[in-house]
């Protein structure tokens, strides 16, 4: 064992045999109340017969964790949220789908172990993760979530609850990861944890010139770093059309480390709507310029908090927020590597053109695509941009949407709220006709679906009920 985790850590894990705490039944659009009928979280599985739909922490950005109309049952996993167990030897965590990144993190971090792969906030939960299949910054080393799941216990449409792999149900598990919970509910999950040195981050910096020179530099951090991500400025046009900065990192050394654990990061809440100016593009362009040239000199080394590094937005308590009481969508996209270094030259074009004020533009590189049916990564670039919601947000989506497919890309369907299902069936025509006959086996009358699955893969809807709104199990 490393010498800084033989000073700083309680290797015992110990969890307690108490009853967790009891959870209640809510009903109603966005209404809470007391149906009447409370639950533990060793309940999961029972609550979760005859319903459409399990969902999280919320924080996927579109419709995916929305249920499909009026009477449809929603099941809140929050509570279900005790880690089983974990095989320190073959560092093998078995936990409950409900229980959040961040908990795995407060557990595990300081006896020395990480998640595999973890996406920008810790506010998901491990069912959530699957279900998104979801990447991080280092996908070009360690793959998607799925990559390091070895089982999963799922009810399935017909109420059954069954564990699966990739020896037991193999084609379930390879379509629940990155199925967007519509292959059955994920009740517990099976993965590898990763040891890692210390609790702090090496971290590389570099201001880029523009989109082409970003591209290079991302192929060869890639070639050092296992995490890469760039920030770059959408708004700015001509031969500097890209710019931006690039950051890259790894895990420190027990010498490189202090000998303290890295303190709890303090958290900013933003309690009401930023009035829509605020972000709009001549702020943003404000911000961008100065955000880009504060970063002197071109390259920096430092010694970083793992929050800061993995999870910077999540200091920020309702970030949402500021963009108003219309929002924002979030779009991503991965361009092929074949389609060559011009396709995300092109990409930015149509957003500058287009005037989208993204206070955040993300760009990373990604490896082989994983063994999920519909997960999201290919070998190519991936783009992601916040978008304020305006009059013309369709039209940019779909704009965006054409010329993705022009260049062999597809959307990341976790983060999508806008594209329209002739552009989404467009993209996946090789990967969707396997998915829905997997999906047909194992729910043949399409119980289990959201309103991401009626809009994208058309799903009918369900047929109206008496009961007002729908009922949300948490």
């Amino acid at each position: 064992m490393d010498s800084w985790l033989e000073a700083h850590t309680d290797h015992s894990l110990s969890f307690s045999s108490e009853s967790p705490p009891p959870i209640q039944w809510i009903e109603g659009w966005g209404r809470i109340g007391v149906w009447g009928k409370e639950l533990h979280s060793t309940e999961l599985e029972p609550a979760s017969a005859g319903a459409a739909l399990f969902r999280g922490l919320g924080r996927s950005y579109g419709d995916s964790s929305l249920p499909a109309g009026a009477g449809d049952v929603v099941v809140n996993t929050t509570f279900a949220d005790r880690i089983l167990g974990f095989d320190e030897k073959h560092l093998i965590v078995l936990a409950e789908a409900g229980c959040s990144l961040r908990e795995l993190n407060r557990v595990f971090l300081p006896r020395g172990f990480f998640v595999p792969v973890t996406p920008g906030t810790q506010f998901v939960t491990l069912g959530g993760m699957v279900a998104s299949d979801v990447h991080g910054k280092d996908h070009h080393v360690h793959g998607t979530i799925g990559r390091h799941v070895l089982s999963l216990r799922m009810r399935v449409a017909d109420g059954r609850v069954l564990r699966c792999s990739r020896e037991e149900h193999p084609d379930l598990f390879l379509a629940t990861l990155g199925g967007m919970g519509l292959t059955g509910h994920i009740l517990e999950v099976e993965m590898r944890m990763r040891r890692v040195p210390s609790p702090w981050i090496r971290q590389y910096s570099r201001r880029v010139d523009d989109i082409d020179e970003f591209l290079e530099a991302l192929a060869q951090a890639a070639k050092r770093w296992p995490y890469t991500v760039g920030w770059i400025d959408c708004l700015t046009r001509g031969r500097h059309m890209g710019r931006g900065i690039l950051l890259a990192g790894d895990w420190a050394s027990p010498d490189e480390a202090p000998s303290s654990f890295p303190k709890p990061k303090k958290k900013i809440n933003i309690s009401f709507d930023f009035p829509s100016f605020i972000l709009g593009p001549h702020t943003v362009a404000a911000f961008n310029h100065l955000y880009y040239w504060r970063h002197l000199p071109r390259e920096r080394f430092c010694l970083t908090h793992w929050e800061d590094f993995f999870y910077p937005l999540d200091a920020i308590g309702g970030w949402n927020r500021m963009y108003g009481k219309r929002g924002f969508t979030q779009y991503q996209c991965v361009l092929p590597a074949a389609a060559g270094p011009e396709a995300p030259r092109r990409v930015l074009e149509i957003l500058t053109k287009h005037g989208g004020a993204s206070f955040l533009c993300v760009i990373k590189d990604c490896g082989p695509e994983g063994e999920g049916v519909l997960s999201f990564p290919m070998e190519g670039v991936s783009i992601a941009l916040d978008i304020p919601i305006r009059g013309d947000t369709q039209e940019l989506i779909d704009t965006l949407n054409e010329e993705v497919l022009r260049e062999g890309g597809r959307i990341y369907l976790t983060k999508d709220r806008f594209t329209r299902r002739e552009h989404f069936v467009e993209m996946e025509k090789r990967r969707l006709p396997r998915f829905q006959e997997i999906r047909q086996k194992w729910d043949p009358e399409l119980r289990i679906r959201s309103a991401q699955s009626v809009r994208l893969f058309g799903d009918p809807m369900p047929s109206p009920k008496k009961a007002d709104g729908f009922a949300f199990r948490k």
